[in-house]
């Protein structure tokens, strides 16, 4: 089950106050802490008196409460998270799964995660405290009148450093390379189900060719039984040599449709070997086993829901909201840059002339620096302005994708219940043709039609038969396509998870 959305937080500055009495609560009566605590509290009166305001994040589009294109009786059924599995075919499950853990793309998605994984430890590292050692050594010659000398230094140390977050800076970046990280988790779960919907489309696509391939065989051997009856009827004067002559156009015209078919079904085979990350070819094929395929018969519609459950379960409308969330943090980042830095430092060291020497005098350091912009020439400001910009910008896009989603789905209900009604149009012409081309056969038989006739209605039966499986392949291709837009993610492995490289997977 797919986590909400979270709330979409507003643009706010950190809660200075409790981080600067954290900093200055406690500390000795002595001199250079109460000049320290002097710092902190002019500090504190700055940030009260230049806080950023507070900036509500509208929602993007407005939703409908329900979709328009669902049919008024619907026969649902809840979709699984793996919405291929409702189709109930073995053959297109052991395909897609081959496709997600061997598709180049799809790899290249979860190394973009872990990049971005990547990215976010390191920016809650800057938060932590540092720690470095550092080692010397150092020979000093020096020439006196009529005494030269040479001394040896050695020096051992230890240098720690630790940013005061007083504005939040970078928590609003560590925050913001989390988000990011929540984005991409979203982008891998979209590319996982684009993947499957074109491995669907190719494995269903080569069923239909199959099947096509099937058909024509079929309508071959009925059109050289044809020919040989009108072989017969013409040595015995009964037909006329040009009813050989089209008979023989239309067993050739055939074959030849029966080649393009051969070529569409090697092109599948090579699209769903891509798909799986393997080299097309005929091995491909044979390891695939695509030899198998059928067009499926079409499972019960799914249920769509809502319009607002359907913007909750999208991982790319999640990802596109997780991006705004990042940049509202980079705003807030880059805000917090236009305040001073507090930075403290401490040092521990040794030296001496000799190894024996170095732990025998230390010495011991601790330091506050406070750096402060005074004139940049509006350099921060435009990066305030930039970062406002590019969150207005995703803001857009994140509700452009809302919309393309809404659009998705309805689109998908509407071709499919079109697409139904044609395939129920192409059922009743088909029953039409069959019983016109017998009558027209008989008529042939008793001499009162010509064969052209009779061929036409061969012809445009045969046709009918082609286009009413092609009919039903496109039929799939649209309840693709409504799992597709209505399709969530599901929990997947890291392919590095088993050597122990990358994060953990969405």
């Amino acid at each position: 089950m797919q986590a909400p959305v979270p709330e979409m937080r507003s643009l706010a500055a950190p809660e200075t106050p409790d981080r600067v009495r954290g900093f200055s609560a406690g500390a000795a009566p002595s001199l250079r802490r109460r000049a320290l605590r002097g710092v902190a509290c002019g500090l504190l009166g700055l940030s009260i008196a230049c806080a950023p305001v507070l900036r509500e994040v509208p929602d993007p589009v407005l939703l409908p409460a329900a979709f328009s294109a669902i049919p008024a009786v619907p026969e649902s059924e809840p979709l699984p998270d793996r919405w291929w599995q409702s189709f109930d075919d073995p053959g297109l499950d052991r395909m897609v799964e081959r496709a997600l853990t061997g598709n180049l793309n799809l790899l290249g998605a979860w190394d973009r995660l872990h990049q971005a994984q990547a990215v976010a430890r390191r920016a809650g590292a800057q938060q932590a405290p540092s720690l470095g050692g550092q080692a010397g050594v150092g020979r000093e010659f020096s020439w006196t009148k009529g005494q030269d000398g040479a001394e040896t230094s050695l020096s051992l140390g230890l240098v720690a450093g630790y940013e005061v977050d007083l504005w939040g800076r970078l928590r609003s970046r560590t925050d913001a390379a989390r988000l990011e990280v929540l984005s991409s988790e979203e982008e891998l779960k979209t590319a996982a189900i684009t993947l499957a919907a074109a491995v669907a489309t190719a494995w269903y696509g080569l069923g239909e060719q199959v099947g096509q391939l099937e058909l024509l065989n079929q309508q071959l051997a009925v059109n050289e039984k044809v020919l040989e009856l009108l072989t017969v009827r013409w040595r015995n004067g009964q037909a006329a040599a040009v009813d050989i002559l089209q008979q023989r156009q239309l067993l050739a015209a055939r074959r030849g449709e029966q080649a393009q078919v051969r070529g569409r079904v090697a092109v599948l085979e090579h699209e769903l070997a891509i798909l799986c990350g393997m080299a097309p070819g005929a091995g491909a094929a044979a390891e695939l086993g695509t030899a198998g395929t059928r067009v499926a018969a079409l499972p019960p519609l799914p249920d769509a829901g809502v319009p607002a459950q359907l913007i909750r379960r999208r991982p790319d409308v999640r990802s596109a909201y997780y991006q705004v969330a990042a940049a509202d943090h980079r705003v807030a980042e880059a805000i917090a840059e236009r305040y001073p830095q507090l930075s403290l430092s401490a040092r521990l060291s040794t030296s001496g002339g000799e190894i024996r020497d170095l732990f025998t005098n230390w010495f011991a350091s601790l330091a506050a620096n406070l750096l402060g912009p005074i004139f940049d020439a509006g350099a921060r400001q435009a990066e305030v302005d930039r970062t406002r910009a590019a969150a207005e910008e995703r803001l857009h896009r994140y509700g452009q994708i809302s919309l393309e989603a809404l659009g998705e789905v309805e689109d998908a209900l509407v071709r499919e219940q079109r697409t139904g009604e044609y395939i129920d149009s192409l059922d009743e012409q088909l029953s039409h043709s069959a019983a016109a081309m017998e009558r027209l056969r008989d008529r042939y038989v008793l001499g009162s039609e010509s064969y052209l006739r009779v061929l036409l209605s061969l012809d445009n039966h045969q046709q009918l038969q082609r286009t009413r499986l092609r009919a039903s392949r496109e039929l799939i291709d649209q309840r693709i396509a409504l799992c597709r837009a209505l399709g969530g993610g599901w929990t997947m492995e890291s392919p590095g998870a088993a050597s122990g490289g990358g994060g953990a997977g969405p």
